[in-house]
Parts: C-alpha cells; structure tokens; sequence
C-alpha cells in the first residue's frame, strides 16, 4: 500500500482476504481462494463489484465425493479413512462439513486429522497410523503442497494410500489426486491483470471457476504400496506416472 503500487495479485485464501482487508481501491487479483463469495472477497462470482476478481475454487459434497470414491475403490477392503487438513485455513470450517457430508452419502467412516504447519506434520501422521486408517485424504491447504514431498515420503512410510487434490503431491510420491490442473488454471490470472491494466473495469469482470478436473495416479507408488490399480479407475485417469 504504502509502494502505491497500480495492482496486487494475491495467491490462495489467506493473501487474498489479506489484501482486500488492506485497500478497496487498489485492483485485486485474486488466485485460486475457495469460496470466495463467503470469505467476502467478491459479491458474486458473476458481478464481483468491489475491488476484487480472478480465479476463483469450489469446494463441495460432489468434489470430496468423487475424490473419497475413487479412494475407495482404490483400496475396496479399507473401512478407515482419514483426512488431513489444516484448522488455521480460513476456510476448514465449511469444506470439513462438506467432506463429512460426502463420507456420510458413500457410507465411510472418515476421522478427521490436523496440522497447521510441516513442524506438525510427523505427529499428524503418526496420529493417523495408531488409529490404524487405511487411506488418507489430503486437503487443499497450500502448506501442503510446498511441502508436498515431505507429505508423499511420509504417506509412504506410513504406507497410506493417499488422495490428494494436488498433483504436485503425487509427482512428488503420492498416490493420487483428483483437482484442477492448478498450474494451467492460475495462469489465467494474467489475463485479468492485462484486462485490468488496459482499463477494464474490475466489478465487472466475472470471476472464473474451474470446470475440467483431472485425475493423476502415480503407478509407482502404488506398486511399493502393493496396490493393484483396476483397469477401470486407470481408464479414467487424465495422467499415469509409470
């Protein structure tokens, strides 16, 4: 603020609500945050008014739903699944009532586990392990993905098949991931930053929601996991690390 800088481009959830609490004239462009209609970044999705617009996330009961599905028929025999996330997010809240609400639909027993930072991330997993889960879920929450090779060795020490919604995680070791393509979708934002800079008006620039998800299955991991991948679930997937 004090630079006067023309624009801020804000990354993820907690650079976003950031920036808006700091200025309501200096354009935003927001990246990636979920929901941020209910954070009160934007007005709508379609209308945002205010200072803020970009790309924005989804989380919802049908996402966690398709991600704990395809978990499940990974490991159909399991009967314990964990979810790792973090409670200092500004949105955990609301997307853990909504993966509660995607276990209860397909009928899984889902614990709900934590850690706010990587100094947490050891005893989260040893947490998980000693109450004998059987897969993970990991969250959004961007703490996980740069430390994303830290998250897949421990998967893999712990020998938990994992869902994770980055793929980063997954080139990194993990087993899966069902999401955006984050690296292709945020590079969106540019555009609003050029529309912006030539003199669009922001308030009237919709905000753009992700509509191709992909999933990414890192075969190698499951082969030291001793997983056999069916051939339909491979079928479905947008990518195989072999």
């Amino acid at each position: 603020m004090r630079s006067n800088v023309d624009l801020i481009v804000a990354p993820a959830n907690t650079a976003a609500v950031a920036a808006k609490a700091a200025t309501s004239s200096i354009p935003i462009v927001m990246i990636f945050p979920v929901d941020p209609v209910g954070l009160g970044l934007v007005a709508s999705l379609s209308r945002p008014g205010g200072n803020v617009t970009g790309t924005a996330s989804v989380h919802s009961a049908e996402i966690f739903g398709k991600q704990l599905q395809t978990l499940k028929e990974v490991v159909p025999n399991a009967t314990r699944f964990a979810r790792l996330s973090n409670p200092a997010a500004p949105i955990h809240e609301s997307e853990v009532k909504e993966v509660d609400r995607a276990a209860q639909i397909l009928k899984v027993r889902l614990q709900q586990m934590q850690a706010r930072g990587p100094e947490e991330f050891d005893k989260a997993f040893a947490a998980v392990a000693s109450e004998r889960v059987e897969a993970l879920m990991v969250s959004n929450d961007s703490t996980f993905l740069v430390n994303a090779a830290r998250i897949a060795e421990l998967a893999l020490k712990y020998r938990l098949p994992t869902m994770c919604r980055y793929r980063e995680i997954v080139e990194a070791g993990g087993l899966m991931s069902y999401w955006v393509n984050m690296a292709d979708f945020i590079g969106r934002s540019a555009t609003y930053v050029d529309r912006i800079l030539r003199g669009a008006k922001l308030g009237d620039l919709p905000a753009e929601q992700p509509t191709l998800f992909e999933l990414v299955i890192n075969l190698k991991t499951a082969k030291a996991l001793g997983l056999t991948i069916s051939k339909d679930v491979l079928l479905r997937a947008d990518e195989v690390i072999r």
